[in-house]
């Protein structure tokens, strides 16, 4: 029994919704039921939604072991990076997890949403370590979607989670990138998946001037704002009477209508499948414009704007 168990792929799991979230437990729970994989989990201790790439680095950070059936897991009071490089650490688990997941995340992460996106960066985090990865996200619709469609979702994806896994072991796994998922609101209905690229699209954010720290909502990881006011994360009383407080809003969309982006493949149905990298590079025209911008600037190292 133990030398099967041994034999079994093992895949680490983390997040940025944290390690209670319903997404990274549906994940969990229909990985277990294939009884393929060996799972390590280490996850955020709590939310941590748009930190991007943030890691810590002048304090430690505190690993808790929590009971999920079936899994070796941590509560972690870091980033998703630092989850997932502590992760992969040995430091923590004493094996090497042959795939992370990332996920899934309450809310898509298409566009230049992939910035902010600490689901994402958690699967870059082990790309950076040359470690097979990918980051699922479910493009919930607050009113619509229910807490059951993380569960399609997560099986939806099995296909794909077992190929990785079967290149990795025959070694044809391409490191030169990793798989960002998105899976579409009508996953019960949705049309298979889609090759795409990352887009353009984005949410527009504003701010708002407001007169004290309970009076913003508390915005939600899928980018919409809770029912309920939200909880100081600040002492109020440390505020200066002086200062001036904002909270910030949705102002609107910015969309994208290149039929192979991600988002607007994501808004047909398709469960998109977008190969990333970590390196971000600038589109040719503005590599050939400073290319002769930087030539005169160096020609001319007085010259003074006009």
């Amino acid at each position: 029994m133990e030398e099967g168990k041994n034999n079994r792929g093992t895949i680490m799991i983390t997040n940025d919704d944290g390690i209670d979230a319903p997404g990274l437990r549906a994940l969990v729970k229909a990985l277990l039921d294939t009884n393929l994989y060996n799972l390590q989990i280490c996850a955020p201790d709590s939310e941590k939604s748009a930190v991007s790439h943030s890691i810590t680095w002048l304090h430690p950070i505190a690993a808790k072991k929590v009971h999920i059936d079936g899994t070796t897991a941590y509560a972690v009071s870091g980033t998703p990076a630092d989850c997932t490089s502590l992760g992969v650490s040995k430091a923590l688990f004493p094996t090497v997890a042959d795939l992370v997941i990332s996920g899934i995340n309450m809310g898509n992460n298409c566009g230049y949403h992939i910035v902010y996106s600490g689901t994402v960066a958690g699967a870059r985090e082990a790309f950076f370590y040359d470690i097979p990865s990918i980051s699922i996200s479910y493009d919930w619709v607050k009113g619509r979607s229910n807490l059951n469609d993380f569960t399609l979702a997560a099986q939806a994806c099995l296909p794909i989670i077992s190929a990785l896994l079967v290149d990795i072991k025959n070694q044809r796994y391409p490191q030169k990138c990793f798989l960002n998922i998105d899976v579409p609101s009508n996953v019960a209905n949705q049309k298979g998946y889609m090759l795409t690229k990352q887009g353009k699209s984005l949410i527009k954010m504003g701010w708002k001037q407001i007169t004290s720290e309970t009076e913003g909502r508390k915005m939600l990881s899928d980018m919409t704002n809770a029912e309920t006011a939200a909880h100081a994360d600040v002492n109020v009383s440390s505020i200066s009477p002086e200062s001036l407080l904002f909270a910030r809003e949705v102002k609107g969309s910015q969309l994208d209508h290149d039929d192979s982006s991600d988002h607007k493949s994501l808004q047909e149905g398709y469960i998109t499948v977008t190969p990333l990298a970590a390196i971000s590079q600038a589109e040719v025209d503005c590599q050939n414009y400073f290319k002769d911008w930087l030539q005169n600037v160096s020609e001319s190292p007085s010259s003074s704007a006009l």
